[in-house]
């Protein structure tokens, strides 16, 4: 490659930096570039100041220094704590870790309950469509592990029965049938459900999950590990532990 061409690659690889320093969010007035409140969810929220460091904050211990700033979600009223970079005095630095973190869901879990249980997550905001998305993460769940036919009241007493479930885990599942059932046929007495309903529906499915399958699939992962390190001492003539 000439040195022209390189000469050309570094140009254009510093204006990349550049656009992509650019388009870092900044600890200013407010906190700009945040797909979701990882709080309620909503959607590109308004995250107002509320404190900042003003400087370097110091620390009894070797290691990079940073300024700190809070922010308030202007919908939900909870705080996003910013660390800027490391060593930036500037006014404005670029923020590069915020706490907590925007809630994803994990690969593990099979697509379509993935799907469900990610946009109950992401409506916790509206607590109806919270509820109804996270019953029907738990319907996609038990699909996924053998339970098909039948109504949803049904395969979660099946699932229990079967051992799938644990009794105490079925009596929650049913409580997130109920709670989604409400705004999906418009209770006449109670037809939506409160803030607190729809937080517990959605925790209850992600904690399903991870039992039905993010554990596993770890457990898995292990064993398969292990297995691996064994065959391999072995056929290295290394004694096993």
């Amino acid at each position: 490659m000439s040195s022209g061409t390189d000469d050309t690659m570094g140009v254009k690889l510093k204006e990349l930096f550049q656009a992509l320093s650019l388009m870092a969010p900044k600890m200013g007035r407010h906190l700009n570039g945040w797909s979701r409140c990882p709080h309620c969810s909503v959607a590109s929220p308004s995250l107002e100041l509320l404190w900042k460091s003003g400087g370097l904050v110091p620390r009894g211990t070797p290691g990079a220094i940073h300024q700190w700033a809070t922010y308030r979600c202007t919908t939900c009223g909870g705080v996003v704590v910013a660390k800027g970079k490391g060593g930036d005095q500037s006014e404005t630095p670029e923020v590069v870790d915020s706490f907590p973190k925007v809630r994803t869901v994990h690969e593990d879990i099979p697509d379509r309950a993935r799907t469900y249980l990610q946009q109950a997550v992401e409506t916790l905001h509206a607590p109806d469509a919270a509820a109804v998305m996270s019953g029907s993460a738990v319907d996609a769940m038990l699909k996924a592990i053998g339970f098909e036919k039948g109504s949803v009241y049904k395969r979660i007493d099946e699932a229990v029965a079967a051992q799938k479930l644990t009794a105490s885990m079925g009596e929650w599942a049913h409580q997130v049938r109920l709670g989604s059932n409400r705004p999906r046929h418009a209770d006449e007495d109670h037809p939506h459900v409160s803030q607190e309903e729809a937080t517990q529906s959605v925790e209850f499915a992600e904690a399903l999950a991870y039992f039905l399958f993010v554990l596993t699939k770890r457990i898995e992962r292990g064993t398969e590990a292990a297995k691996s390190a064994s065959s391999e001492k072995v056929e290295s003539g290394e004694p096993e532990g």
